[in-house]
């Protein structure tokens, strides 16, 4: 018999390695449902047209004990009468969206929309997208219709993300409204874009910042301090030169002989941004880094904290990197200044740079970059097979010797050798 639920047992429940459905024996057909990732709600399981079914009632804990018993007693008192509660709920649903019909072309509506009709099917960044609307500006055009939303309003708003010193903030979130507006003009949500016109409000500049072999070797020592989890994705951004999205999503079943002579990582199309399969060479130190890695049972990731998802917060650890690469510069000099501003997607500009510097062909940094562009753009792209695995391997062999000359002083097989040993 089941046992009565307490809000005791019901906060103490914990997530497993499947979902779980907890009956309540203080009402028979009220069940607790708990994730394996913790997250927990109600539901109600009962009969109608001789039919088992089954309705959520609520989350948890939003909706607690009492309620849900309370309402899960409403439930299954309509199934006792011949009514359908999932039903019943639907159309309720139904309804009241349809009370909110004439405000349908809302600025967040038509966003929402635009993400899910047009970024997402087309546009791989399109989560960048969603992101920047909502955090920069769908808190100031909350519930604003979309043809009420004027130029000036375009321009007040980018304006002042310019003067707080978001300069670059402030044209990405222009760049962004003003596909929005495109898009609401090819639906014929409004006549013009209030955004069509609207200048870049801070000069608009290539990024350019390459590290120095002094700043390398700043970033290899301070990413060392970092430890596990950061250290080998921060190491494998600048070794490999890859994107960092696909480093840190990196999964176990994309590496093809790891223990052998020629290991490799491919990174299937549908993670590769422009679509493409890259098969990346894996230099002894990069493998070093990958085989260090723990193996967690059923995770995929090679990177993770939670054993389900992939690595995240790689960003907010910049700001610790930054401080550690301070530190590192004042253990000889007290006085000394942070370097210029830099990102991490500057290591992938550092490894194409250094690469060039070393002699490597342009056509070969382009494809350890999975490059489509440049020299293999238009209908080259079409008829080049040449996987050029031997010369990209080849390249960043080069660029990891030249990593290990700067890092200390060391040869690459000492950097193997503490890679293997951390």
């Amino acid at each position: 018999m089941a046992k009565v639920l307490t809000a005791r047992a019901v906060e103490a429940a914990k997530g497993g390695d499947t979902r779980r459905e907890i009956p309540d024996g203080g009402l028979p057909g009220l069940y607790l449902v708990v994730q394996p990732s913790g997250v927990k709600s109600w539901a109600v399981r009962y009969r109608h047209d001789g039919k088992p079914r089954k309705f959520t009632v609520g989350g948890y804990p939003l909706l607690s004990l009492a309620e849900a018993r309370a309402r899960a007693g409403e439930a299954l008192r309509q199934a006792a009468e011949g009514t359908d509660p999932g039903e019943t709920a639907k159309v309720a649903r139904e309804q009241a969206r349809m009370a909110t019909e004439p405000d349908k072309d809302t600025w967040e509506a038509v966003v929402d929309r635009f993400i899910r009709q047009y970024a997402m099917p087309r546009n791989r960044s399109w989560r960048e997208a969603e992101r920047v609307l909502a955090k920069d500006v769908t808190p100031h055009w909350r519930g604003r219709p979309i043809t009420n939303i004027a130029k000036r309003d375009v321009v007040a708003l980018t304006d002042a993300l310019a003067e707080a010193g978001k300069p670059a903030l402030a044209n990405r979130v222009l760049q962004h409204i003003k596909r929005v507006m495109s898009w609401c003009v090819e639906k014929d949500l409004i006549q013009d874009s209030p955004a069509r016109t609207v200048k870049a409000p801070a000069p608009l500049r290539t990024r350019d910042r390459v590290l120095t072999d002094d700043e390398i070797g700043l970033f290899w020592r301070a990413a060392e301090r970092m430890g596990a989890p950061w250290e080998a994705p921060l190491k494998l951004l600048l070794l490999t030169g890859q994107r960092r999205s696909e480093v840190v999503e990196m999964e176990w079943r994309e590496l093809e002989d790891l223990d052998g002579p020629a290991p490799t990582w491919i990174i299937a199309a549908r993670r590769a941004k422009n679509g493409v399969e890259h098969g990346v060479p894996l230099v002894p130190a990069a493998a070093a880094l990958v085989r260090q890695a723990p193996r967690i049972e059923r995770c995929p990731f090679v990177f993770t904290t939670t054993g389900n998802s992939p690595l995240s917060g790689l960003s907010k650890s910049k700001a610790r990197l930054d401080a550690f690469i301070l530190d590192e510069l004042r253990a000889t000099d007290p006085e000394a200044e942070p370097p210029p501003p830099w990102t991490l997607h500057d290591l992938r500009r550092t490894f194409a740079s250094g690469a060039a510097a070393l002699g490597v062909r342009l056509e070969v940094i382009e494809r350890c970059l999975n490059h489509v562009s440049g020299s293999f753009r238009g209908i080259v792209s079409v008829y080049q097979r040449h996987e050029f695995g031997a010369e990209k391997r080849a390249a960043l062999e080069a660029w990891a010797a030249h990593v290990a000359r700067v890092v200390e002083g060391r040869d690459e097989t000492n950097v193997v050798a503490l890679a293997e040993a951390r």
